[in-house]
């Protein structure tokens, strides 16, 4: 699935590479990646001249004269910029220019191609409800983003709505470097476990989108990210040494998803407000020595008759006495 560093690059590309081209005709073959009817869709693109490229979390936003065009690669796939005469063997949405070159978009899975006009770019309610760009928040903003959350730190960073641009892929080296267990609770965190996790959040994003993103996704140009499997650290590496202690990399079960990590280096540490109840716990493992016991009556040995035969005893009355 591409993430910031992928989406980023591709925004960057597209930004040199198409602004000040003019769109002359629009082709879809699968409608259902768009979120207006193909024909409005062609009608409100066609004509419209490319003004510049950004992005928010995992969205390009392109500006045109006569609106915005907004791609989401969903689980991935390639945006490339081709000659129209030399068309990739697979393609969802063509958009094809004056000077004879093409912007070929596929899916692999899940993923859309929208319009919006500049009026209503806010009521886009796909990118509108994102949180801000997680390169680009500075740690005092990172912080009040933090304050009084309380729910697992992996749940939080895959959260767009919270902050945008990490998912399941870089997530797990994020953490390795801020030395955070997934499940982890944020209101556990010291200062200092904040600052670790947003210096997690730069090491473990800047260098994929210094190399154009990850090995598996492709350029505008067809090329390959440089980010490569040798340059990640503990994701998807299970029973490969960590890079820090040489601990075997574990994966664990986080929710629906699965995390690799450093038992070694990301300890789960106790929870808030559970200490007493762990170390009783502990101490019961242990084999602690379990507090004494009030002696037990003795029991007074039945009576025998003179034959040997013991002798039935009667059972005192529940009534006083007077």
């Amino acid at each position: 699935m591409p993430e910031l560093p992928e989406i980023a690059s591709r925004a960057r590309e597209m930004d040199k590479e198409l602004t000040g081209k003019t769109i002359t005709k629009v082709e879809v073959l699968q409608p259902k990646c768009l979120n207006v009817s193909p024909k409005k869709f062609k009608s409100a693109l066609e004509g419209a001249k490319l003004l510049g490229t950004t992005y928010h979390g995992k969205w390009i936003f392109t500006d045109t004269t006569k609106g915005y065009l907004l791609i989401n690669m969903g689980m991935g796939g390639e945006l490339l910029l081709v000659d129209s005469k030399s068309m990739p063997e697979k393609w969802r949405i063509a958009f094809h220019f004056k000077d004879r070159t093409t912007l070929a978009v596929n899916f692999w899975w899940f993923g859309y191609t929208h319009y919006a006009a500049a009026s209503k770019l806010d009521k886009h309610t796909m990118s509108a409800k994102l949180g801000p760009n997680v390169i680009d928040v500075a740690l005092a903003e990172f912080r009040e983003l933090l304050s009084k959350r309380k729910g697992a730190v992996k749940s939080f960073l895959l959260n767009q709505e919270r902050i945008a641009g990490i998912g399941n892929a870089y997530v797990h080296d994020i953490l390795f470097l801020a030395g955070l267990h997934p499940l982890r609770t944020i209101d556990t965190f010291t200062d200092d476990e904040v600052e670790a996790l947003w210096n997690g959040i730069q090491k473990g994003l800047k260098p994929s989108l210094r190399r154009r993103g990850a090995f598996y996704e492709r350029d505008l140009y067809g090329k390959r990210g440089g980010f490569k499997m040798k340059d990640i650290l503990v994701g998807y590496r299970e029973g490969k040494p960590c890079p820090s202690c040489g601990e075997k990399v574990v994966k664990i079960k986080t929710g629906s998803t699965a995390s690799f990590i450093c038992p070694k280096c990301q300890p789960l540490k106790q929870k808030k407000g559970t200490g007493k109840k762990v170390v009783k716990k502990v101490v019961k493992k242990e084999g602690a020595k379990k507090p004494k016991k009030s002696a037990a009556k003795k029991k007074t040995p039945a009576r025998k008759s003179e034959t040997g035969k013991p002798v039935k005893r009667r059972a005192a009355s529940k009534k006083k006495r007077g």
